[in-house]
């Protein structure tokens, strides 16, 4: 017997990962304060604009799945449109399962007035989004879902269909572009006299509302895009200030102007994957030995203003990046993630001796 119910037990809803990938050697645990700041109507200055509702399945009296029905206002306001979404789904491996608990979201959506369902989105396009698609063998990047192959099945015979795909490629320190690349960096800057620096941490704020700034204008064009607000954009990088070293944040000027930036991750989940979900006094001296060992990165966002595009910005935060990384002992790190028809950043990419070995999809279907 299934039953759907709805809940406001935040890290109830937040740790069921947990139950569904017991034992999955590829899973890393996420800290459960982390994902309860992302379902947090409260707190979350995402909901000023939105609103939610969690649904949890039961299968025989025992946990079998999750799901969250969203209703983004600022989205459906930017594309004119009546999109709600789905987001924070998991399930076991089991159609009816997955059918009640799509079955349960569509319906609240429909209440809300929306004509379609996309996701997931958890809870946005600036959080995680996407069903894993390709490259299931292998742990995910912090920042970066992870589901099982079935899942797939679980969504497609739901009548889901592919609205768009997300790109992830890997690459190696070893294999960082000489040569041709490095000269047309040198190039780049003399010509048009761009210079790059490092995130101040003494002017956290002014960094960081810089950084708004160009990450809101340099996607604003993108598929499904919306920019947060300032108070969201905030929310979602306060733990930059003490987590994310200065010179791993790569400024990008033209004449004393920020014209792009580039934002590059320790992938934390090399430490989560040890510590169940929690960091306690326990195991917080356990937490910083694991933090220190991480030798793997995540570029988790480049962007350059629209009006500074086609003269190479772009190469030269990468090649910086490549630096910043192999001076820090990295061994590589995954560039992640890219639309998969966004070939002014692709191409680019692929120019770097880089790896396309996981791909994300996000679906859709009409309510």
């Amino acid at each position: 017997m299934i039953d759907i119910r709805q809940t406001e037990n935040l890290k109830l809803f937040a740790s069921i990962p947990l139950t569904i990938y017991k034992g999955d050697p590829f899973f890393v645990p996420q800290l459960i304060a982390e994902e309860v700041k992302l379902i947090d109507e409260k707190n979350n200055p995402f909901y000023k604009n939105a609103q939610r509702k969690l649904f949890i399945a039961y299968k025989n009296g025992k946990i079998a799945g999750r799901i969250a029905a969203i209703v983004n206002k600022a989205h459906n306001k930017a594309h004119n449109d009546k999109i709600g979404f789905f987001g924070f789904f998991e399930s076991v491996d089991d159609f009816e399962v997955a059918k009640s608990l799509f079955k349960k979201a569509e319906e609240y959506l429909r209440v809300q007035k929306m004509d379609y369902i996309r996701g997931p989105m958890n809870p946005s396009m600036n959080d995680t989004c996407g069903i894993l698609i390709k490259g299931f063998f292998q742990e995910p990047v912090f920042m970066m879902p992870y589901n099982r192959k079935y899942y797939i099945d679980l969504l497609e015979k739901n009548g889901f269909k592919k609205d768009k795909d997300l790109l992830a490629f890997y690459v190696s320190t070893v294999n960082k572009p000489k040569g041709k690349l490095d000269k047309i960096a040198e190039y780049v800057q003399r010509k048009h006299g761009i210079t790059l620096r490092s995130f101040s941490k003494k002017n956290f704020d002014r960094e960081i509302e810089t950084i708004h700034y160009l990450y809101s204008k340099a996607w604003e064009n993108n598929w499904g895009f919306v920019a947060p607000t300032l108070d969201e954009f905030k929310y979602g990088t306060e733990d930059f200030k003490t987590l994310v070293p200065e010179e791993l944040v790569i400024m990008a000027e033209k004449e004393g102007k920020p014209c792009g930036f580039a934002a590059i991750v320790p992938d934390f989940n090399q430490a989560l994957k040890k510590l169940n979900g929690k960091i306690t006094p326990l195991n917080a001296l356990k937490a910083l030995y694991l933090m220190k060992k991480i030798d793997n990165y995540r570029l988790i966002t480049l962007g350059v203003l629209p009006e500074y595009r086609k003269i190479g910005v772009d190469l030269l935060l990468y090649i910086k990046s490549f630096d910043v990384v192999g001076k820090r002992k990295g061994r590589g790190g995954e560039l992640s993630w890219t639309l998969e028809d966004n070939d002014a950043i692709n191409k680019p990419i692929k120019k770097m001796n880089v790896e396309h070995y996981k791909t994300y999809r996000i679906y859709g279907k009409p309510l």
